[in-house]
This record gives C-alpha cells, structure tokens and sequence, in this order.
C-alpha cells in the first residue's frame, strides 16, 4: 500500500515538472489517500497485536 502511495507521488512529481497540472494534481490526491489509508491500517494492525498480547516485532 505505501509503495503504491510512492508511486503516484513521483508520478506527480514528474508530471508537475513536465507541465502537466491536471496528472499531477490526480496523482497526489491519489497518493494522500493511499498514504492515509496505509497509516489507519498500521494503527489498526498495531492495536490487534497489542491486544492480543505479542510485543510489536
């Protein structure tokens, strides 16, 4: 899930210097939600182990 949010971001990244404002603006709406998406998945994973009582690795 992250390295898709990186993905979309230099894909953004590279269409913003290209000159391309419609890709780029696309891509890194694209590219926060992936990364918001990926983070409450980490919490939610960080919760269920904690809850079940094995120590983060």
């Amino acid at each position: 899930m992250l390295g898709w949010a990186v993905t979309f971001l230099v894909v953004a990244l590279i269409a913003g210097v290209l000159g391309f404002g419609g890709i780029a603006g696309t891509s890194v709406g694209i590219a926060k939600v992936l990364f918001f998406i990926f983070i409450i998945l980490f919490v939610i994973s960080l919760v269920a182990r904690a809850l079940k009582g094995r120590p983060p690795v």
